[in-house]
């Protein structure tokens, strides 16, 4: 696709143009991230320099969604080939769904130490800089450790999200206590456009940037957490942190409209994007009304079918056995295709192949980001704490939030997610990138908890279906499927067809805040003229800057 076959009217309510720029570009859910990025790409860094860079400052910028405490997972785009990195932490060894529903709990806890996993962010930036890396690691941290030692605003959005957790974790006490100390300074979180600063977090960023980010798995941070979590009834020990090493996957894929659509392998969910694409390919998308019922309905539909299949078949694939190759098979997604009716929505859905799923839906606080230099590397990159800074829990004198990523596991017995020692649980954070013919296209990301696949989607068909550009189509306003029968929609979804869809006999919603509909980020490379075109999430934060 050429910079000229996008369509550049900006169809939706829009505050902005798509950015461009040829020699390098990043998009991210802050503006001052995204200057760091910059920064990093002008100073001679490459796409990966920038993305670490960006990362490192979103866990002091953004720490409502992301911290040092955060997994993460990549897509890197080098000399033709497409590389992803799996940096989920597992469960420690001491973790059994038996403790657990022997105490009486059916699902598992949100917050506190049973939620939490070993953390992989850290372990993501210094992997990716030992393969991929060109200026020095410590120079990379750099602009995270300013923001937190000397300050820095906290953006509208941003704000909410911290009011938010304010209500969820203050006064609780216990193992709650230090995020009040760090996160609610004058016992409160700080409103828009009041500076945060962490010394703490400062120097941990120093520690991670000196040593490599070996200090936080093998040596004084490592122990810190360890000794926290003993001291206050966790289950990780040094032991779990040491044995953590992320892993080099090949990204699955399916053909769309003549494209690529690639995704990290399980025990993510970017499978269920995948699987909806793979079931829309077969409609004519291009001629229906973008935001129109019938439009409307097949995604919704698809995106159903794909869920229960995943929450059904995905789990950690080095504990579980998952059908990836028959989910994604060609004749088995036509057999899903035919399941859909026209103008009539599915009653709850089952999988398709052999087996029973417990649908999971949770919000979740994440950030995404993309970057492109002008040698044709791109990245595509997200991290995330999970729920609204994650299990609660912060090592004292670290600044460090601990993600609760174990929420996502499952405490049915048998299942391919249930929770196990060294078990990766099932994840919602997915990094998405687009090629054609051999060629990168497109490095992009929706976050949001379970609206992740399903923002993948309607991007991916905003694009390659509808020819709008970056911007338009994160702009786009999107549906969410929730459970089996619900079906919201944004504001701006047109009338008629929140009422056409509800007579087909989808339970749907009109949903007033924006914010359960993800927030994402596109760079667009063209091939023909090497221009960068990127876009940013309107709902966020966000930015998008171009060299």
């Amino acid at each position: 696709m050429s910079v000229g076959v996008f369509d550049y009217s900006q169809p939706h309510v829009s505050r902005r143009s798509p950015v461009m720029g040829m020699k390098g570009a990043v998009a991210s859910s802050h503006p001052l991230a995204v200057q760091a990025g910059i920064a990093i790409l002008a100073d001679g860094g490459n796409a990966v320099d920038a993305a670490i860079a960006v990362a490192a400052a979103l866990t002091v910028l953004e720490p409502t969604s992301c911290g040092l405490g955060s997994d993460a997972f990549a897509l890197v785009w080098e000399d033709g080939v497409l590389t992803g990195l799996n940096a989920s932490g597992a469960a420690p060894a001491m973790a059994h769904a038996d403790a657990l529903r022997r105490d009486g709990l059916t699902e598992m806890p949100a917050l506190g130490w049973p939620a939490v996993t070993v953390p992989g962010a850290v372990s993501a930036w210094s992997r990716l800089h030992d393969r991929f890396g060109c200026l020095p690691f410590r120079e990379l941290l750099e602009p995270a450790i300013q923001y937190a030692r000397e300050g820095a605003p906290v953006p509208p959005v941003i704000a909410g999200y911290w009011k938010a957790a304010e209500r969820r974790f203050k006064g609780k006490g216990g193992v709650f206590e230090e995020f009040e100390r760090v996160f609610l300074p004058g016992g409160r979180a700080p409103a828009a456009g009041e500076v945060f600063r962490s010394e703490d977090m400062a120097c941990t960023l120093e520690s991670v940037a000196f040593t490599h980010g070996e200090s936080f798995y093998r040596g004084a941070i490592a122990r810190a957490i360890a000794e926290h979590s003993e001291e206050t009834g966790g289950l990780l020990r040094i032991d779990d942190l040491e044995r953590h090493e992320p892993e080099w996957v090949d990204p699955i894929s399916v053909g769309y409209r003549g494209y690529r659509i690639h995704e990290i392998p399980p025990n993510g969910q970017g499978i269920v994007a995948l699987m909806a694409l793979g079931i829309l390919e077969g409609f004519d998308m291009s001629s229906m009304d973008q935001l129109g019922p019938e439009s409307l309905h097949l995604i919704a539909e698809a995106l159903r079918l794909s869920f229960a299949d995943a929450h059904a078949y995905v789990g950690d694939p080095r504990l579980a056995s998952i059908p990836v190759k028959g989910l994604l098979d060609p004749d088995y997604l036509a057999l899903r295709r035919g399941q859909i009716l026209e103008g009539r929505a599915m009653v709850s859905p089952k999988p398709g192949l052999p087996g029973s799923a417990r649908w999971q839906s949770h919000d979740g606080d994440t950030v995404y980001l993309a970057t492109a230099d002008s040698q044709g590397m791109m990245v595509s990159f997200i991290q995330s704490n999970y729920m609204g800074f994650g299990s609660g829990v912060v090592i004292p004198g670290t600044g460090i939030s601990m993600q609760n990523r174990g929420a996502g596991f499952s405490l049915r017995p048998g299942s391919p997610n249930e929770l196990a020692p060294f078990r990766r649980p099932f994840h919602t954070i997915i990094p998405g990138f687009i090629t054609k013919d051999g060629e990168a296209c497109a490095a992009f990301g929706v976050m949001g908890g379970d609206m992740q696949p399903q923002g993948h989607v309607q991007v991916v068909s905003a694009v390659l279906d509808h020819g709008q550009n970056p911007q338009a189509a994160i702009d786009c306003p999107r549906i969410r499927v929730l459970g089996p029968d619900r079906v919201a929609v944004e504001v701006s979804v047109p009338e008629s067809s929140v009422k056409a869809l509800a007579e087909m006999g989808h339970a749907v919603y009109v949903e007033p805040e924006r914010a359960g509909f993800g927030g994402g980020q596109m760079i667009w490379r063209s091939s023909s003229t090497g221009v960068l075109i990127a876009g940013s999430e309107p709902r966020k934060d966000g930015y998008a800057a171009a060299l």
